[in-house]
């Protein structure tokens, strides 16, 4: 089996849903030339997660239908290179916006629908409409079926939100992102993978954009080898600052077949022990007033 080869297309939005939307195409036919199965965009493509300093009614007028135009171009895309698309955007949702992924497969069948869980509510993400669950789908790829989830940035920093995901059998989680990819968030996401024993992919904005500095990653969670003593660098992919398209090459069979024997994952869980993480209640000190109820 090939490796799996995922498009990180760490590109700076334009100004406009239309910009956008040709920039994007653009770039999605470039990956397909460079042997992309998979191609990922950084979070809320469609308005380049432009909703900091602005009035909120602003921004939320910009919302677009995850079935509208900019969607379908997209959808009809993946079914014209033959290569699954993971876009970004500011979803127009009842009651109120929400930060989504829409994943299409090689056919451009929509297989995926994913809105941010853990909002920022800390700051404007208060103005979103959280999403309800974490989802896996069956991905058709030249390399076979794969198991995908998705995660959208803050969601990074809770392992609630990969260990559903492997729990429900992801072997990778796409993971749209617009902020500083520094050491300890880049940690948090080698961790995600580590703990679960899958795949994680991070697709951020580059430097140009405000609050971002690039550093797309691609974690294969794969710590041991038989021919090595010791553990592994699971990271195959770091990109630099810059605007560009980095391509992660994932073994799959290398990955499944660890995920057979290595004591991660679900072997050796105690769920029973663990009634206290569903418990609601938010004790000092880390109580907040501007928690959502």
């Amino acid at each position: 089996m090939r490796p799996l080869k995922i498009a990180l297309l760490q590109i700076a939005p334009c100004g406009g849903l239309e910009e956008n939307l040709e920039k994007g195409i653009r770039a999605c036919r470039k990956a397909k030339k460079m042997g992309a199965d998979i191609a990922l965009f950084p979070e809320m493509w469609s308005n380049g997660y432009n909703i900091y300093g602005r009035p909120a009614e602003e921004w939320k007028a910009e919302a677009v239908p995850s079935g509208g135009s900019f969607v379908r171009s997209f959808q009809r895309l993946a079914g014209e290179l033959e290569m699954a698309i993971g876009v970004t955007l500011l979803e127009e949702y009842a009651g109120g916006p929400r930060n989504t992924l829409v994943l299409f497969d090689r056919f451009g069948e929509r297989k995926l629908v994913y809105a941010k869980v853990h909002t920022c509510d800390f700051d404007v993400e208060r103005e979103l409409t959280p999403g309800e669950d974490f989802y896996v789908c069956a991905l058709d790829t030249a390399c076979g079926e794969v198991k995908v989830g998705a995660m959208i940035c803050y969601d990074r920093e809770f392992p609630e939100s990969a260990r559903v995901l492997m729990l429900k059998g992801a072997e990778l989680i796409l993971v749209p992102n617009a902020c500083p990819m520094e050491i300890n968030r880049l940690s948090q996401l080698r961790g995600r993978a580590f703990e679960n024993m899958l795949a994680v992919a991070t697709c951020n904005y580059p430097a140009s954009v405000p609050d971002c500095n690039g550093g797309s990653s691609a974690f294969d969670g794969v710590a041991y080898l038989p021919e090595l003593e010791g553990s592994r660098d699971t990271c195959i992919l770091q990109a630099d600052k810059e605007e560009g398209i980095y391509l992660a090459a994932l073994d799959l069979a290398r990955l499944r077949a660890y995920r057979e024997c290595e004591a991660h994952g679900n072997a050796y869980r105690r769920p029973e022990k663990y009634r206290l993480l569903v418990d609601p209640r938010v004790e000092p000190p880390f109580v907040r007033a501007d928690r959502r109820k």
